[in-house]
């Protein structure tokens, strides 16, 4: 069998995969989050927390709940790895120093997990689990929370309130998240995945020399690490390391995980609004921007020129041989085109094109599916600027599931989809002006600046993946890439939860005859096209001057 073909078949049962669980798990999680009953574990988290699960919160409310419980997030970790040094089961690495730590902690509580340590020779047990591991599961939940409020601001009228945010967290986290991580950790052990609480050992003898590896509780946090778009590997090589991915299957099977969520997710949000079809409409914008960046990847990678390219069926420099070119690329695409920043292969060895692509799927917003709720609210938003540019086209004023979507909502919808570029841009510039930074470069000319284009993209969109390229543990880079994750996972939160509840206070506009359908191909067309237009007119500058010119000069 070829590799190409191998790649393609690894497609087809991936697809096949997730169009299975798609309306189960879609209907779970919107049963879930619309449940009136509380199980009793639950009733104790409220009540340690003193929380009234069942008393309605207006935007403003809720929006004070994510940020409060995000800011004492960041604040454990902090404090956890700056005490690293004297806690117990440690593995006796030392604490972590200031600007990391801020770095990490941001990093993991706004579901970037950004990494600018070796995992196995920084965090001991106690962080990675205690500390790490946690907040996979939390700022998953907060991401799904935040989507869900969304939903309700279309599914409800008249009204000011969107539910309870530590409701929606406490049920997000015990009843999706941990039991479907639970059940993928098994799996993972069953395929080779580790999980322990071993020390440090010493492996064999190498050119004179010994090499040292630690165990660890492995395979629960890369469950999770998946399942909740986080990315944070527990050793430095991420997904590429043996241990968090050791066979082919393992391989598919976390891209699974990667998308299983994000894709399930617009049938919850057909089935909380009433119409499955719009459900459906939804998800197909999203299916057809994965599979065309997928089917560009696999062009990009196997397109070789040379002999020793088409001697190895591929690029496949930075590339593990038991994934292959195929495997490598649909596990790229489906880490940047989510929130997840996992990765099986160096994305800075990809060709020039292909790394190109990998920034251009961050670059959408991540809606593709997108990140566990991020991706869903991301690409309402987009729905909401399409409608507005179908209702200027027919003169009609836009309309999008019976609400109307007037200057405020716009004003929202705009700033949503500015503030992401414009942190990604400012805080990309700053690092090539100022003469520091550019230091942190392993390459030079396009290839330099793709790198540090990559890292602040990342960081903005709250990926989490690396060019692999740039030595971003300095002060400059965990300082600004820090601001830069808090920033853009919070700043969008605010305009998200804001359109929720104007949207939520407006009474329905019946449909007539001039609706736009939004349920139909047409807009599934016009929403593809919206998004990808917005991306080019806003980054085609910097793509130019990065990917797009060592693509066309190689």
């Amino acid at each position: 069998m070829g590799p190409v073909l191998a790649g393609v078949l690894q497609l087809l049962a991936l697809t096949g995969a997730l169009a299975l669980v798609h309306v189960p798990v879609g209907t779970y999680m919107a049963k879930v989050y619309s449940s009136r009953k509380h199980l009793r574990v639950e009733k104790w988290i409220y009540k340690a927390i003193g929380a009234d699960p069942d008393s309605e919160m207006t935007w403003p409310a809720y929006l004070r709940g994510v940020l409060a419980f995000s800011a004492v997030g960041v604040l454990f970790l902090y404090l956890l790895q700056r005490l690293q040094g004297v806690i117990p089961g440690s593995l006796h690495f030392s604490s972590v120093n200031p600007a990391q730590s801020f770095n990490t902690a941001v990093s993991f509580v706004t579901n970037t997990n950004w990494q600018s340590y070796y995992g196995e020779q920084t965090m001991g047990h106690v962080v990675q689990t205690a500390g790490l591991a946690v907040q996979n599961f939390l700022s998953a939940a907060v991401g799904i929370a935040v989507a869900v409020a969304l939903v309700r601001g279309f599914a409800r009228s008249r009204t000011g309130e969107l539910g309870n945010f530590w409701a929606d967290l406490v049920r997000g986290t015990l009843r999706v998240l941990v039991p479907m991580a639970a059940v993928a950790a098994v799996i993972l052990v069953a395929c080779g995945v580790i999980q322990n609480f071993s020390g440090i050992h010493e492996v064999g003898q190498f050119m004179g020399g010994s090499q040292q590896w630690n165990g660890g509780a492995v395979a629960s946090q890369e469950a999770i690490k998946e399942l909740g778009t986080n990315g944070g590997g527990y050793f430095n090589a991420n997904s590429a390391h043996p241990f968090e991915n050791p066979t082919p299957f393992t391989d598919l099977f976390e891209i699974f995980l990667i998308l299983v969520i994000p894709f399930s997710l617009p049938r919850t949000f057909g089935v909380l609004v009433g119409s499955a079809r719009q459900g459906y409409a939804i998800l197909a914008t999203m299916v057809t921007i994965w599979l065309g960046f997928t089917a560009l990847m696999m062009w990009a990678e196997f397109a070789h020129h040379g002999p020793a390219l088409q001697a190895a069926g591929g690029a496949m420099e930075g590339k593990e041989v038991r994934f292959g070119v195929g495997g490598s690329s649909i596990f790229a695409v489906a880490t940047t085109l989510t929130s997840t920043g996992a990765v099986d292969s160096f994305h800075s060895s990809f060709t020039g094109l292909g790394g190109g692509i990998t920034m251009l799927s961050m670059m959408l917003g991540e809606i593709a599916p997108g990140g566990t709720g991020s991706g869903l609210y991301g690409i309402l938003i987009m729905a909401v600027i399409a409608v507005f540019i179908a209702g200027l086209m027919v003169g009609r004023t836009p309309e999008y599931l019976g609400k109307k979507i007037g200057g405020r909502e716009m004003k929202l919808a705009a700033c949503y989809i500015l503030v992401t570029p414009a942190l990604v841009l400012v805080f990309t510039a700053a690092s090539m002006a100022l003469p520091t930074p550019p230091h942190s470069m392993l390459n030079s000319g396009a290839h330099g600046f793709s790198e540090v284009l990559y890292a602040f993209t990342s960081a903005a969109n709250n990926n989490g993946s690396a060019f692999a390229g740039l030595n971003a543990n300095t002060d400059w880079f965990n300082t600004m890439t820090g601001l830069a994750m808090l920033l853009g996972r919070f700043l969008p939160m605010v305009f998200v939860l804001a359109l929720a509840g104007s949207l939520a206070g407006q009474q329905p506009v019946p449909v007539t005859a001039g609706t736009l359908r939004t349920e139909k191909p047409l807009f599934t067309g016009l929403l593809v096209g919206a998004i990808l237009i917005v991306t080019g007119l806003t980054y085609f500058p910097a793509l130019a001057l990065g990917p797009l010119a060592e693509g066309l000069a190689s």
